[in-house]
């Protein structure tokens, strides 16, 4: 009774001043909006119920809006969206607009809150519920917006952005199956869509279903020949199936590309592409600048902590069964508790392994982060007050430079990963040694590079021994010949350096190839491959997937590893080395090309390391086809096993060390990063620190 009694009186009120609202009204409608907003309000100084003002004034202060947001003045434009919705509370129309200025400025949770307001108002609105969902999205907050993107689908289920940000959310809450189906549904409504197309491709790829993935991202650079990234994931996933369709043109057109600064691969990808250590700089740094760009807000501003020991963070979503801790378990265990104090922040997926447990084990602090946004996570490195944060990812896949790009701690650090710059000035150093800069020196990286003096790589001397091989023909290998392998994944091989191999394999008698069986693509395609060049197929044998100790074990069934190229060998050339496999590599001007080089330079082997495809095909050669050498060769890496410093895991440990110090020792005096090298150090078997 009261609200109506009111709303009376006002229009009782409002009746003496038909003709000042009138005036508010041509004024309006001439776009005199400021004498138009004067006049109304000085109706409202004397009528504040007037409701015909009111409304008038709302409606003209969110034209208003409009149009200064159309000018490219925001701030007055919010200001006016606020003006609005201090007179009209419930004003769905200046929510929603309201809502998409503060999307548009990344001020994402007053959008948020704003969009949700105008949902509260005025329920079922799909393309709200979709705004909404982007920005919970964006956020990291997937599972609410996937609950948003079924509201929008069920309101309206022919919009196509409807089912692809709803696959997004899917996959990004693990559900990849799920994503598929509703990227496939997005593609039924608009089969162009080149989101839902690349959205797809990728989960394709994460499945295995490596043939439609192609198909896909074929249709895609048909499409949109310019979409950033798309060449080179349809280039990456051809690799991944050995499917080398105009592989020689396609490497041209990407890497000229690069030469114009055109976004067209990802960091990664490009490693199997070229040796071209400058394209791969200019490709990291575009990349990073996109996707990952410096925050112009950074959660670190310049505290200083006093903290007794160092305090050292490694960033990953691999601390599990994985090739990063078959290197780095032992270092993390042996490192020197009454100097550093060691957290692991984790974001990839838990498990009850023996590794996973060993990890845990390891350090002093173990926190799952894979809940946080990359911000938030960057935000809890400043609150442990961490001085060293080192990210152990890089580009490879799930990695999340984006943490670093928030700069959380005041010393970041490039390594192990990702076998090359990271292009961004949030890393402040980089781990390498001597063989990987080669003559180039600090021109291939944008960060600060620190040299240690034996090998760049981490080796756990506590993995598994290789044990005793099984016999050849449980491996499907014959009982005579000699067993050429290459145990890279499958994107690393390429015509060339196939090429090579099939000309080995027909200059070497009853000698067969023994590879990675990646997946069934790709086994079908090196066979034909094979066959092309006048090879039976039949002397390709394919290894599948077993543990890591009876994969140790089985390498000493091979006679020689030949490594990949451009994209060498990184942990399994380790492990090749760990189980006495002779490895021949070819070491050209990139990292990626250099890891194996790096390995057997520090075993006291540096006369296995290639330099062109000429070199690396003599050598094979003259190593499958002269008995005495190649077994003077696996007597001399026994010994070098047991008495370099490539498996002694508590040196490197000390040079790593070593290096943190030298990092923390400038940042401390005041002083910018800079590169440097590592003096070697000697160290004695009884001063290592046990491990725990």
């Amino acid at each position: 009774m009261k609200k109506r009694s009111r709303t009376q009186s006002a229009s009782r009120q409002a009746a003496p001043l038909p003709g000042k609202l009138q005036q508010a009204a041509s004024h309006a409608a001439a776009g005199r909006l400021d004498e138009a907003e004067s006049t109304y309000r000085q109706i409202l100084s004397t009528e504040p119920h007037n409701l015909a003002a009111s409304n008038s004034l709302a409606a003209l202060l969110i034209r208003r809006a409009m149009l200064l947001q159309s000018r490219g003045r925001p701030q007055d434009a919010l200001a006016c969206f606020d003006r609005a919705l201090a007179l009209q509370p419930d004003n769905n129309e200046a929510l929603i607009n309201h809502g998409f200025l503060l999307h548009t400025l990344g001020r994402l949770n007053e959008a948020l809150a704003s969009y949700q307001r105008a949902l509260s108002v005025a329920p079922g609105q799909p393309a709200i519920e979709n705004n909404c969902g982007v920005i919970l999205s964006v956020l990291d907050r997937h599972a609410e917006a996937l609950a948003h993107f079924e509201r929008a689908i069920a309101l309206q289920p022919i919009t196509a952005d409807f089912w692809n940000n709803r696959g997004l959310s899917q996959r990004r809450t693990g559900q990849n199956e799920a994503a598929l189906a509703s990227y496939r549904k997005a593609l039924q409504l608009d089969p162009n869509y080149v989101e839902a197309l690349r959205n797809a491709g990728n989960v394709l790829i994460e499945l295995g279903q490596l043939d439609e993935a192609v198909r896909l991202f074929a249709q895609l650079v048909s499409i949109a020949p310019n979409m950033p990234y798309a060449l080179g994931t349809l280039m990456h996933v051809r690799l991944l199936s050995c499917d080398w369709t105009d592989y020689s043109s396609s490497v041209r057109r990407v890497v000229d590309g690069l030469n114009d600064n055109a976004k067209l691969i990802a960091p990664f990808e490009l490693l199997s592409l070229t040796d071209d250590g400058d394209a791969q700089l200019r490709c990291a740094t575009a990349f990073a600048s996109q996707r990952f760009p410096l925050s112009t807000s950074p959660i670190w501003r310049g505290e200083r902590y006093t903290h007794d020991r160092i305090r050292l963070a490694y960033v990953s979503g691999d601390f599990r069964q994985h090739a990063m801790p078959l290197l780095m378990a032992g270092v993390f265990e042996q490192h020197d508790r009454s100097r550093f104090e060691c957290i692991a922040l984790s974001f990839g997926p838990q498990d009850s392994g023996a590794m996973r447990a060993r990890l845990v084990s390891a350090f002093d602090r173990f926190v799952d982060i894979g809940s946080l946004s990359d911000r938030q996570a960057a935000a809890l490195l400043r609150d442990l007050e961490v001085d060293i944060a080192v990210d152990l990812m890089g580009f490879t896949r799930n990695g999340r430079p984006g943490i670093f790009a928030n700069r959380g701690a005041p010393l970041q650090v490039a390594y192990l990963g990702y076998p090359g710059s990271m292009g961004a000035a949030y890393f402040d150093y980089t781990i390498v040694d001597r063989f990987i800069v080669g003559d180039h020196g600090k021109a291939r990286f944008a960060e600060n590079t620190g040299c240690l003096p034996d090998c760049f790589q981490a080796n756990d001397d506590k993995r598994s021994p290789a044990g005793t091989a099984p016999t050849k023909p449980s491996q499907g290998l014959p009982e005579s010949g000699f067993v050429f392998c290459s145990f890279n994944n499958s994107y690393k091989l390429n015509p060339p350096i196939f090429d090579v191999w099939m000309r080995l394999l027909k200059a070497v008698p009853g000698s067969v190839l023994w590879l990675v069986a990646d997946n069934r693509l790709a086994q079908q395609n090196l066979a034909r491959e094979a066959a092309t060049r006048g090879v039976a197929p039949d002397r390709l044998i394919f290894a599948g997937r077993v543990s890591y100790a009876e994969h140790l074990a089985r390498m000493q069934l091979a006679d020689l590893f030949l490594d990949a190229f451009p994209f060498g060998a990184g942990t399994t050339a380790s492990d090749a080395l760990w189980a006495g496999l002779p490895l021949l590599p070819l070491a050209g001007d990139s990292f990626a090309s250099r890891m194996a080089g790096s390995l057997l330079t520090t075993l006291g082997l540096p006369e296995m390391v290639t330099r062109d495809l000429a070199g690396y095909e003599a050598q094979a050669l003259a190593l499958s086809t002269t008995p005495d050498r190649l077994r003077d060769l696996r007597s001399r890496l026994a010994t070098a096993r047991t008495t370099s410093p490539l498996f002694d895991t508590g040196r490197f440990v000390r040079h790593l060390e070593a290096a943190y110090s030298a990092m923390w020792a400038r940042y401390r005096r005041g002083e910018p990063p800079a590169g440097f090298c590592v003096e070697p150090l000697e160290i004695a078997a009884r001063d290592r620190i046990p491990s725990r």
